[in-house]
């Protein structure tokens, strides 16, 4: 019968192991199941066969927000429900505190910061800690003022554009001219607000500033010994064109990077070059030459003007002694100039008064050949 029956509850299914309505049958060797159950090591038994403890578990998320939602209506509200001001005002005090320390900004020693009220310029700030109203009312954006900015104007890293190198210059030639400008920020409020692209401004106008430059210079000068000129002037002219922009914009150099004829014609052009530089070369040697023959010159006139001062003050030193005693001046001149005149020549005495002419030989008044030699002998 089904109540005698404890092997199964229903399904007479013996192997199920489900107990009978009258409990579990006793085992078949006389021991009590809870003593075996509580002997092995996954029963329910401690390790002593005392009840095992529950295994630990994690905090639950239902019971976490039910304790902060109390603590809420605790700070909020009052016993009886009623919404506390004070707790109200503290997190409006909060919320406006944080939203006013959006305001906080700093600026870096290489920038300048501009303020804007709803969009519009309201001041310039410079290094160091700095304050304006939150959004949406002011808003701030910085600018680096000591960053170096490069434009490459006829192309750049060997890509050669031709609608913006070929130039014409002064004398109607053609010339391939690349060349990059290196500008920075002067004023950050100019900056953003009076130039809607800055990049593209310098670069326009740079172009058109070199090609004014190189419009008035002729192409040989540009090509040898006018690049630093022309380099000067195209910068002189970009700051000046910036300025009337108000740009805020500084430039800070330009550099030719390449100067070229065409290069159809590059060959005849080298050619004009090299014969230029062997023109120069040779009125380099002829100034050297023309120098040379100056100071040689002004060294010659040094050496007569001093000599003619020589000799006018020994005029006027005789002429003191002269002024003394002009009789023994008079015969020492006189013994003086026929020493000089006749020192180097033959001289024929006579003793004789009154006798009839002397015939002399042809070879007397010649000079003699020996005569230096045994002066130089003696």
């Amino acid at each position: 019968m089904p109540w005698n029956d404890n092997s199964s509850s229903g399904s007479g299914n013996s192997g199920s192991g489900k107990p009978g309505p009258w409990g579990s049958p006793p085992p078949e060797d006389g021991k009590d199941p809870r003593e075996d159950k509580a002997q092995r090591p996954g029963g329910r038994g401690g390790p002593k066969g005392g009840p095992r403890k529950p295994p630990p578990t994690g905090p639950d998320l239902n019971d976490t927000l039910d304790r902060l939602n109390a603590r809420l209506r605790e700070f909020f509200t009052d016993g009886r429900g009623n919404i506390r001001p004070r707790a109200v005002g503290t997190v409006i005090a909060g919320a406006a505190a944080l939203y006013l320390a959006t305001g906080v900004y700093f600026v870096q020693p290489d920038e300048q910061a501009v303020v804007t009220t709803f969009g519009a310029y309201s001041r310039t700030t410079g290094s160091g800690a700095g304050y304006h109203l939150p959004w949406p009312v002011e808003a701030v954006e910085k600018v680096s003022v000591t960053t170096l900015n490069r434009i490459d104007v006829g192309g750049a890293d060997g890509a050669d554009v031709p609608e913006e190198s070929l130039m014409l210059t002064g004398d109607e030639n053609i010339i391939d001219l690349d060349f990059s400008v290196q500008w920075r920020v002067s004023d950050a409020s100019k900056y953003l607000f009076n130039v809607r692209d800055p990049d593209a401004t310098v670069k326009a106008v740079a172009e058109s500033a070199m090609r004014e430059v190189v419009g008035r210079t002729p192409l040989q000068p540009v090509l040898t010994t006018a690049r630093g000129q022309v380099q000067e002037q195209a910068a002189q002219l970009m700051q000046a064109v910036l300025d009337r922009y108000d740009a805020g914009v500084f430039i800070d150099g330009v550099q030719i990077r390449n100067a070229n004829p065409p290069t159809d014609v590059i060959d005849a052009f080298r050619d004009v070059a090299a014969a230029g530089q062997n023109a120069e070369s040779a009125a380099n040697v002829a100034r050297g030459e023309a120098a040379k023959v100056v100071q040689a010159a002004i060294g010659y006139r040094e050496q007569v003007v001093r000599e003619a001062a020589g000799e006018a003050a020994r005029f006027n030193q005789v002429y003191e002694q002269y002024r003394l005693a002009p009789g023994v001046t008079r015969e020492r001149l006189y013994i003086e100039t026929m020493q000089r005149v006749l020192a180097n020549s033959n001289k024929v005495i006579l003793d004789t008064k009154g006798s009839g002419p002397v015939v002399l030989p042809p070879d007397v008044f010649r000079p003699k050949a020996t005569a230096p030699t045994a002066r130089s002998g003696q």
